[in-house]
């Protein structure tokens, strides 16, 4: 028997790695040492519920475990073979315990083909990646297949870049092996750096060997002895994973010199990212790894053909190389079975904002949104009315309700005024304000930018601090033309994919939601009562009994009235910090 328990950094904040080693007290103070296995794996998926506890091969999953469970846990359910019942995921509906993860919604849509193994392997072990079917592929492309053999079956798959251009994987491989030189190189995207992403971290924390095996058997087709990881240095743990897993593959012969004595040689280094967004394009991304500012430049010559150090270089982020070697083993036809008829597989997104399971999934491609919203994410959190859903992170823009039964995949998203992105999906309810949604994107491409063309670095800069004044009261109709044709000039004009595809926030929400800016700038309202500038705050009077509370906490000594008597609040001197609204019993504040 196995106990499993999530290792992510999620998780790991809610210590589970103290639930761990309670486990692991437990199981010997009962002298189990030799029956159970207590391991750490990587994330589960369902953050929002962490700490989760596993139990194979039983597959009961317990939820928010916390420290002291642990001796209940082994005494119930490992030793008496009794559920732990309240340490179970409840059915909404009829307050069913779910035992298993097949029985929850979650789970219920998922296909795990990137994140086979999260969750379910040590990821600090190479042993147990081998066990399921680790390096099975490298041993299958070196001893049994040739360099075209398997680009062809790369290419038949239809799988395509995961990092957000959807570029076909099988074609970039090809490109680069044309391409003649005495050094190439292999390069992982893991610069993973959208707001609420977490996708490429949690891999490399889960299944960090997925990604090294995937890397050589590129090496292999393109020509290349030389692979390199360029990872944020922020992501501590993920850095400590590959770490292991690239040392334990050198000591088992999986990387270094003739790898499995088929004369194939292939070695990784790691090289770390400051945390700079415009680093994960390719180009950027290089020119980092070289020492150097991290900025794009324009193509051709493209990686593939003048990369790192001016060498042939094939670049794919971490879900792209994760999705390699099932391919090899279970063949181009089987992946290209999944999915749509031009995005083909499956696609991990890490869901994010007011939906009920935070985390991280993995579905076909063309599932719906309202599926992955309300089905697999368990709707919008505290019964609010969903809104919007950010796709594609600071560079793609908001879906709305019209947009619930689109297929996902890379055409419709961009039809829809969207992007796939690596995979962030935060969702929104109605209490969110679309205008400070696009200024909130904004600010953070602003903050970004390389500053090397002046599109993206003085355009997004106006474009800013015209949402800014919206935002403020201070904005016109006019305004609202102007952020349309600047938008549409920066993303004709952009050097780089960050630039020219920053507005769609923008344009997005004016598509979609342009009855928001409108009220902002002739009523000067906010909607969503959200803009600070756009707020008054009222005392109804029938409902105050004057028992002083809101006076008392407001900084500004804005609110008057006598005991027991209705207050008012001075609209002059209100800064609109809402303690009075949160101190308040009785419903008598109210914001408009």
């Amino acid at each position: 028997m196995q106990i499993l328990v999530c290792g992510g950094t999620g998780c790991r904040d809610l210590e589970s790695e103290a639930i761990l080693e309670s486990l692991k007290l437990e199981v010997e103070a009962n002298a189990l040492e030799n029956d159970i296995q207590v391991v750490r794996t990587g994330c589960f998926g369902l953050c929002s519920l962490g700490p989760i506890v596993k139990i194979m091969p039983d597959d009961v999953v317990y939820f928010k475990v916390k420290h002291g469970d642990a001796r209940e846990i082994v005494e119930e359910h490992v030793i008496k073979g009794k559920k732990v019942e309240r340490l179970l995921l409840k059915d909404p509906v009829n307050n069913k315990s779910l035992v298993s993860s097949a029985e929850m919604n979650g789970f219920k849509k998922q296909l795990r083909i990137v994140l086979r193994n999260c969750g379910v392997i040590d990821p600090e072990n190479i042993e147990e990646s081998i066990a399921h079917n680790g390096y099975e592929a490298l041993g299958k492309v070196l001893t049994e297949m040739t360099p075209d053999d398997t680009i062809k079956v790369i290419k038949d798959s239809g799988l395509r870049g995961r990092g957000g251009g959807g570029f076909p994987t099988g074609i970039k491989w090809e490109i680069a092996r044309k391409n003649k030189a005495d050094q190439k190189y292999v390069v992982c995207n893991a610069d993973e750096g959208d707001p609420g992403a977490f996708m490429d971290r949690s891999v490399l924390e889960g299944d960090p060997h997925a990604v090294l095996e995937a890397m050589a058997i590129c090496g292999y087709c393109i020509e290349a002895d030389k692979g390199l990881i360029y990872i944020r240095a922020e992501y501590p743990l993920a850095v400590a994973r590959l770490k292991t897993a690239i040392s334990q593959a050198r000591e088992y012969g999986l990387l270094g010199k003739n790898i499995m004595g088929t004369g194939f040689s292939f070695d990784i280094e790691i090289r770390y990212g400051a945390g700079a967004f415009v680093c994960g394009e390719e180009t950027a991304l290089i020119h980092s790894m070289e020492g150097l500012r991290g900025e794009p430049t324009v193509k051709p010559p493209f990686p593939a053909e003048a990369g790192f150090r001016g060498k042939p270089t094939n670049v794919n982020n971490v879900e792209t190389f994760a999705c390699v070697s099932p391919i090899i083993l279970k063949g181009a036809d089987w992946f290209a079975g999944i999915g749509t008829a031009r995005s083909k597989g499956t696609k991990v997104f890490a869901l994010a904002g007011k939906i009920n399971n935070v985390g991280l999934i993995e579905v076909p491609m063309g599932t719906t949104l309202r599926d992955v919203i309300f089905e697999i994410g368990g709707g919008i959190r505290n019964g609010k009315k969903f809104k919007a859903a950010q796709t594609g992170g600071p560079s793609g823009g908001c879906l709305t309700e019209k947009h619930l039964d689109t297929p996902i995949d890379f055409d419709n998203l961009i039809a829809a005024g969207s992007m796939m992105g690596s995979g962030g999906l935060i969702v929104m309810d109605e209490d969110d304000c679309m205008v400070s949604v696009a200024k909130f994107f904004l600010d953070f491409t602003v903050e970004e930018s390389c500053g090397k063309c002046s599109p993206c670095r003085i355009g997004n800069k106006r474009l800013h601090e015209l949402l800014d004044h919206i935002t403020k009261g201070k904005g016109t109709l006019a305004d609202l033309d102007r952020l349309r044709n600047m938008s549409l000039v920066i993303k004709d004009t952009s050097l780089c994919g960050l630039g020219q595809s920053s507005p769609n926030p923008v344009l997005s929400t004016l598509d979609n939601f342009r009855d928001e800016y409108v009220a902002h700038v002739t009523a000067k309202k906010c909607p969503a009562g959200k803009c600070r500038d756009l707020m008054e705050y009222f005392i109804i009077a029938e409902n105050c009994v004057g028992c002083t509370a809101c006076a008392r906490v407001c900084p500004v000594n804005a609110i008057t009235g006598q005991r027991k008597e209705p207050h008012v609040i001075n609209p002059s001197i209100c800064i609109k910090c809402g303690a009075c609204k949160e101190k308040c019993k009785f419903d008598a504040i109210i914001v408009q």
